[in-house]
């Protein structure tokens, strides 16, 4: 429960992700999570089967993306300890996205008619919560300046979420 802790730590940016090493069951259970956070969200929005392949796909993703700029570093020792931190945030950014989705079906059966303008408006916090928190994570880990962290944070966000989309769309 304490690593847990120290790992969500990170999502205010009050912990140092270098110093965090996760057990294998640990990593394990966080991709789980994520997997089944994402079929959730995307079932949500879409049928169960398109969005449990979109999520495989941005699973598989996130992993190569992480693998290619380790590859890039020649530290792929780091691998495990690198997804695990971005994904135990993202599996808690997530969790909020998972709870915006029953408050926007509240917001719809109360009949609240900008109920579109609170879903924007919180979708977009999250995405700017989630860019700066994958941000920090890299610049932690590889030293990079600030621009540099948001640009690789923005083209990861991109290649998890926005390949897998335009593929589906295909």
């Amino acid at each position: 429960m304490s690593l847990l802790i120290s790992y969500l730590k990170l999502c205010w940016f009050k912990s140092d992700p270098t110093n965090l090493i996760p057990s294998r069951n640990f990593s394990r259970n966080t991709i789980i999570f994520y997997f089944i956070s994402g079929i959730i969200v995307e079932s949500l929005i879409t049928d169960p089967a398109d969005g449990t392949l979109e999520v495989s796909l941005r699973t598989f993703m996130a992993f190569s993306s992480v693998a290619t700029l380790l590859l890039f570093h020649k530290n792929i020792l780091i691998f495990q300890r690198v997804f695990t931190a971005i994904f135990v945030c993202e599996n808690f950014i997530m969790t909020l996205a998972i709870l915006c989705e029953v408050l926007d079906i509240v917001l719809i059966k109360m009949h609240y008619e900008y109920h579109e303008y609170v879903g924007i408006g919180l979708a977009v916090f999250l995405v700017s919560w989630y860019l700066a928190i994958v941000a920090y994570i890299l610049r932690r880990f590889f030293k990079y300046n600030v621009s540099r962290s948001l640009t690789l944070a923005f083209s990861y966000f991109i290649s998890t979420y926005g390949i897998p989309m335009l593929f589906m769309d295909i």
